[in-house]
C-alpha cells in the first residue's frame, strides 16, 4: 500500500511539475535589436503601437498591425485606415505627454538629434522605444524586420520586403535608354531645393532609367540657384501637383527650356515621398512617367 502511494504521489508531482515548466509568461519581453540611437531595445510583443513617422506607420499596416496603432503624426494619412488613428501632434519633436495619455507599449520615432530627448524619457518612463531612420531604399528590409519582430511577427516583415524588392528588381530590369534623360525634381521654392545623391529619391530616379543633373551633390536636398538650373538643362522637370502649376505660370521659370517646352511632369507626391512599402511602386510610376513604360 505505501508503495502504491509512494508512486502515485511520485507520478502526480512529475506531472505538476512537468505542467508548471511548460507553462511561458504569456507575452515574453525579448530583444528586439539595436535601433539608430544605437540603444539595445527589449520589447514584448507589442499590442498598442504609437508610431511617428509616416514611414513605420505605413509598414505597420503592411505587416497586418494597423488595428495595433494607438496613434500617429499629422503626416501618417497612408492607408485611408491611418486617418483612423488617433493624431498626436507632430513628431519632430513629439508631445510627449500625449505619447503616454494613450498608454503606448511600444513607440516608434524617427531618429533625428531633436528627437533623442524624448526618446530617453519615453525610456525612462518604461517604454520600449525604436528610433529608426529610414532615409533610402536600403533602410527598408532592415525597418521591416525590426518592426515586425517589435510585433511577434518576425515573418511578416522579410514577406512584404521580398516584395518590395522583386518589383524594384522589375523595374531596374527594364532596358535602359542609350541616353538616359535627364531631370530636375523641384521639391521647394524659396529657397530654391532639388534632390541630391544622398536622398531615395534619386535612387528612384536612377531605378526608372533616368539621371538626376544634381546627384553629384551629395546631401539629401540642397539649394542651388536658378542660373545653375538654367546651365544644366535638364529634359524634364518633375514636381508635385501644386508645385507643377506654379513653375509652369511663374515667368521666372520660363528660363528654363524644358519648361518653356511644357516638359514639366506631375508625380504623385502621395507615393514617392516616403521610402516606405511602396518604394517599387513609386518607382515603376516614375518609369512609366519619364520614360512612358507601364510595367505590369
Amino acid at each position: 500500500m505505501f508503495f502504491r502511494r509512494t508512486v502515485t504521489f511520485t507520478v502526480a508531482l512529475a506531472a505538476l511539475t512537468g505542467a508548471a515548466c511548460s507553462v511561458q509568461p504569456a507575452n515574453p519581453v525579448r530583444t528586439i535589436g539595436l535601433d539608430d540611437f544605437g540603444d539595445t531595445v527589449h520589447a514584448a510583443a507589442a499590442r498598442r503601437i504609437v508610431s511617428l513617422n509616416p514611414v513605420t506607420t505605413e509598414i505597420f499596416f503592411a505587416v497586418g498591425a494597423g488595428s495595433r496603432l494607438v496613434g500617429r503624426t499629422h503626416w501618417d494619412l497612408y492607408p485611408a485606415a491611418a486617418r483612423a488613428v488617433p493624431d498626436l501632434g507632430s513628431a519632430m519633436p513629439p508631445n510627449v505627454e500625449a505619447v503616454l495619455a494613450v498608454h503606448p507599449d511600444l513607440v516608434v520615432l524617427y531618429a533625428s538629434t531633436i528627437n533623442r530627448p524624448a526618446a530617453l524619457l519615453l525610456r525612462r518612463a518604461g517604454i520600449p522605444t525604436i528610433a529608426l531612420r529610414t532615409d533610402h531604399v536600403s533602410d527598408l528590409r532592415r525597418t521591416l524586420v525590426m518592426l515586425a519582430r517589435a510585433i511577434g511577427d518576425s515573418a511578416s516583415g522579410a514577406r512584404v520586403a521580398d516584395s518590395v524588392e522583386r518589383t524594384l528588381a522589375a523595374v531596374q530590369a527594364r532596358p535602359r535608354p542609350e541616353k538616359p534623360p535627364t531631370v530636375f525634381w523641384h521639391i521647394w521654392d524659396k529657397p530654391l531645393l532639388t534632390i541630391g545623391r544622398g536622398s531615395y529619391m534619386n535612387e528612384l530616379v536612377v531605378d526608372a532609367g533616368a539621371v538626376n543633373i544634381f546627384a553629384d551633390l551629395d546631401q539629401p536636398s540642397p539649394q542651388i540657384t536658378m542660373e545653375e538650373l538654367v546651365r544644366r538643362n535638364p529634359d524634364f522637370i518633375l514636381a508635385g501637383p501644386v508645385n507643377a502649376k506654379s513653375i509652369l505660370s511663374s515667368p521666372a521659370w520660363q528660363a528654363v527650356p524644358a519648361v518653356r517646352a511644357g516638359r514639366v511632369l506631375i508625380v504623385d507626391t502621395t507615393l514617392v515621398g516616403r521610402p516606405g512599402p511602396r518604394i517599387g511602386e513609386a518607382a515603376r510610376h516614375l518609369r512609366a512617367l519619364i520614360l512612358h513604360d507601364t510595367i505590369r
